[in-house]
């Protein structure tokens, strides 16, 4: 499995920080031999949405993980990422 190195932070719209919406969005991505997330899908979005799901896409790709390996090579993997908003 590949193991995440930097976790790419979602920020909020304007729309959403005036309705102060909080929750979380499940994405699915393949994580590339380069460690880098294509391929991005939301699973779970919220409702309404507010833009958020786009900002969990923007999110997403920023990630960086070691890609998973099979008998040593590397290969890509689709993983699941649970993308939260939470207003502080």
């Amino acid at each position: 499995m590949p193991v995440e190195l930097q976790k790419g932070r979602p920020e909020y719209t304007t729309d959403a920080m005036r309705a102060r919406v909080q929750g979380s969005i499940l994405v699915s991505c393949i994580v590339r031999t380069d460690g880098v997330c294509g391929d991005i899908r939301v699973l779970r979005s919220m409702n309404p949405p507010f833009g958020l799901d786009e900002q969990a896409i923007k999110a997403a790709s920023a990630w960086r993980f070691r890609p998973g390996t099979r008998q040593g090579v590397p290969v890509a993997v689709r993983v699941t990422m649970e993308i939260a908003f939470v207003l502080r």
